[in-house]
């Protein structure tokens, strides 16, 4: 079997593509994946290390401010579908797989004008502008939350629910052990980590939220992102119930044994949650499109699995009032961690597998 998979420009679409290829590869032993991405973000540095067959495009998503670049890439985006309808035509694909990212448009709208099967993948509660521009090109959809299934107007029966392949990565992990970090086993524990980057807006809120919970009996995971790391730590004393770290490689092992996080709500996260059925609290970042990070924690909320602080609101006081009621309300955490496992979805890729397989029959 032959496929083409195209993600790009986050780990939060280049994850689950990669989920769903190594399903593939458990299935067909004589599979030939090709893998379309751009030529300048995160892909065409880890793709190429998992000795996955690679191809770039130059493409580049609209920005709306610089009209230049925008008019560039409509020009970009043709030459893009012509080189897909080469690539397409020599490598003879039976299936082409969109796991998000607008680099994704251009080769699924070559798939379709070749009369090749197509599949796309929406990670977050909002669909995507390439994914919704997609949708009648397309001749199968995976969501990873239910109500999004309603989204895709002009995809009547071609929309299923899926999950999030990313989830089954955090399962198959090895928990890692709380005291290779300091925490001891008979404490809850509490981390708190505003994406991969960290966020200095966060970061602002969090000094005094710190020193705050000194008093309380769980420990504090906070993760500052690497280059903010240096500044937020200068000059500062943390209770000995807090640790400050600017990465955790692997922190999925580490949720395996962690009672709550406070996070951003990316799509990536929100799987892991799910999986692990791991209760949340999420502050949204406000700074991504079309506010998804938002919607994607408020299916969470609405479902019972998590509370919500937006970034406007989000204050010392009124996370550690959260916290405390999510942790020190045993009724309300157990009922969350049973929404979260009604929600779950762990067998997303093999879903996906079995419905592309039926797809190509």
């Amino acid at each position: 079997m032959k496929i083409i998979v195209s993600a790009g420009g986050t780990g939060g679409h280049i994850y689950p593509a990669l989920a769903i290829i190594n399903k593939f590869k458990e299935h067909e032993k004589d599979l030939d994946v090709l893998y379309i991405g751009t030529h300048n973000r995160m892909e065409k540095d880890i793709i190429p290390k998992r000795g996955i067959k690679y191809e770039a495009l130059e493409i580049y998503g609209f920005s709306k401010k610089d009209l230049l670049l925008d008019f560039k890439n409509i020009f970009l985006i043709q030459k893009a579908t012509k080189r897909c309808l080469e690539i397409m035509r020599e490598f003879k694909p039976d299936l082409v797989l969109g796991i998000g990212g607008y680099v994704t448009y251009p080769v699924i709208k070559a798939a379709h004008k070749l009369g090749i099967k197509t599949f796309i993948h929406e990670q977050n509660s909002i669909p995507g502008k390439s994914n919704l521009a997609l949708q009648n090109k397309v001749d199968l959809i995976g969501v990873s939350f239910k109500e999004t299934i309603n989204k895709f107007k002009k995809a009547e029966g071609k929309v299923f629910y899926s999950g999030n392949p990313c989830g089954e990565n955090a399962l198959s992990l090895e928990p890692m052990d709380k005291k290779t970090l300091g925490f001891k086993n008979d404490k809850k524990l509490v981390v708190i980590v505003a994406g991969s980057l960290g966020s200095q807006t966060v970061n602002e809120k969090m000094l005094d939220f710190l020193h705050k919970v000194s008093t309380e009996d769980y420990e504090v995971l906070y993760i500052t992102g690497k280059d903010l790391y240096d500044e937020f730590v200068k000059e500062q004393q943390f209770p000995s119930n807090v640790k400050v770290l600017p990465y955790l490689d692997n922190l999925p092992a580490l949720l395996k044994n962690a009672d709550l996080i406070v996070t951003r709500a990316g799509a990536s996260t929100m799987s892991e949650i799910l999986s692990l059925n791991l209760p949340a609290i999420f502050i949204p970042s406000p700074y991504v499109a079309n506010n998804h990070q938002y919607y994607n924690a408020l299916e969470i909320k609405n479902n019972g699995g998590g509370e919500i602080i937006e970034e406007k609101d989000l204050t010392s006081t009124k996370l550690l009032s959260t916290i405390n009621d999510v942790l020190k309300n045993p009724v309300k955490y157990e009922e969350m961690r049973h929404n979260l496992q009604k929600m779950s979805m762990n067998n997303s890729s093999d879903l996906i597998y079995e419905k592309l397989k039926d797809l190509i029959k």
